[in-house]
């Protein structure tokens, strides 16, 4: 990635979009695309994505056919990542990629949608009256005859949830139009659909960092004094001001919210029993909290502080165990290196927590782009810090994109060495060059007045 586009991802998105919006700090808002602005830059990067990344991964993965196949309101989700935004999928949707060693990827579209030149049309639907001339499924058979495919890939799997949208119907279907001899070069396209999913171009990042920078500038509102009313404002009440807000700017949570209140002391607990939900002065209070904005999804942890009367900052120790974070998302993301599995990197990155003397160290983080989670490498659960299976197996790709989702545990001081466990995530690009963050990360705690 150039440093131009590593450090200036407004002025990309802006020259890709033909604006020139104002430049802020992180915590400003960033200007919102209309609905024609967001069409027109998701179109623009799919056609990127189809034409440069979907011909290399074939090769490489030596198949010759992929077919998708899905059905109007149950849409196949690598089917969703490659169609317009602006656009209606009616009935039976067909999509065709067939690539011969050395020759251009075909890209065919047999169905009744108009894939605004993403796809060739390759069925002529309005000829068709039901009775004479080729039907959807008779024109799929005979392109692939046509085209002799030695290894189809199909939508199935048993460990990739992306890449299970075929569902048994349609599979049978499909096997009844083409034969049994044909059905026998049947393939799970889980190869190919983590490849898809998990890569993106640079021009994607540029874009993504801008997604990051949304989605920090609402969570940096909702910890602040314009939501948050000590004494007065509920944990539910930031909760839906938070949903209420990305409603409004016409976006929405990519998984539901959380918002909860950390660490109060045992006299804080007898005073207003363990089940208050007012904010107090003095409460920590902690957001899992994500959203969906040009067909990317976001994913952060972080914590604000509401000041007690004459503070300014929370206590030193406080703050220590975040640092301790810190230096444990420092840690994991010098163990990425492409080529490697998810566990391996989970191995790699516990055991130099570990040396680098973090206390508590623990990492459940994963792959982060068009979809919150997989189809990259999983790396760690909250309860499995050794192997995660299958989906731990996954290598990682330079141009691919994570959660640095992680905790440590510290004794602070002013608490009388009572325990803090500072848990964080924050997204993550991996290119050629290595590991950085998207927008940058929390370092210090969100402060209320």
């Amino acid at each position: 990635m150039t440093s131009f586009l590593r450090k200036s991802p407004v002025l990309v998105l802006a020259a890709f979009m033909g604006l020139t919006p104002a430049l802020g700090q992180t915590k400003d808002l960033p200007e919102i695309l209309g609905v024609r602005a967001q069409a027109s830059t998701i179109n623009r990067l799919t056609a990127m994505r189809l034409d440069r990344i979907l011909p290399r991964i074939m090769d490489e993965t030596g198949f010759d056919m992929w077919i998708i196949i899905c059905n109007e309101d149950d849409l196949d989700p690598v089917f969703k990542t490659m169609i317009p935004y602006n656009l209606w999928c009616p009935i039976t949707q067909i999509l065709v990629f067939s690539k011969k060693p050395g020759r251009p990827l075909e890209r065919l579209n047999i169905s009744r949608t108009d894939m605004l030149g993403l796809h060739e049309n390759a069925w002529d639907w309005r000829a068709w009256d039901g009775a004479r001339k080729e039907s959807q499924w008779d024109c799929l058979a005979r392109l692939v005859r046509e085209r002799d495919p030695r290894r189809i890939g199909i939508n199935e799997s048993d460990e990739i949830w992306a890449a299970g949208g075929l569902t048994s119907s349609l599979k049978a279907r499909l096997i009844r139009v083409l034969g049994p001899e044909m059905a026998r070069r049947f393939r799970s396209a889980e190869p190919l659909t983590v490849l898809w999913l998990e890569t993106l171009l640079d021009e994607e990042l540029a874009v993504y960092e801008r997604v990051i920078a949304v989605a920090h500038a609402l969570i940096a509102e909702t910890f602040s004094s314009k939501a948050i009313t000590p004494g007065v404002t509920t944990v539910d009440d930031l909760l839906y001001y938070y949903c209420q807000r990305i409603s409004d700017l016409g976006l929405k949570p990519c998984a539901w919210p959380t918002f909860r209140i950390r660490n109060r002391d045992a006299a804080a607990i007898e005073k207003y029993g363990a089940d208050d939900k007012v904010i107090r002065r003095g409460d920590y209070i902690q957001t899992d909290a994500g959203l969906e904005y040009l067909r990317y999804a976001t994913d952060h942890c972080e914590w604000a502080y509401v000041l007690r009367p004459g503070e300014t900052d929370v206590p030193a120790g406080v703050q220590a165990a975040m640092a301790q974070t810190n230096r444990l998302q420092d840690v994991f993301l010098a163990e990425f290196k492409a080529g490697r599995t998810g566990n391996e990197i989970l191995a790699g990155a516990l055991k130099a927590a570990a040396a680098a003397g973090i206390q508590g160290a623990r990492i459940y983080s994963h792959a982060i782009g068009p979809y919150l989670h997989e189809p990259g490498p999983l790396l760690g659960l909250p309860w499995e810090q050794v192997n995660t299976g299958a989906r731990g197996e996954v290598r990682l790709v330079p141009g691919s994109a994570f959660t640095a989702e992680l905790s440590s545990a510290a004794p602070v001081p002013e608490w009388g060495g009572r325990e803090f466990r500072v848990a964080l995530e924050q997204v993550f690009a991996f290119t050629g060059k290595g590991a950085y963050f998207l927008d940058g990360r929390q370092t210090r705690f969100h402060l209320v007045k």
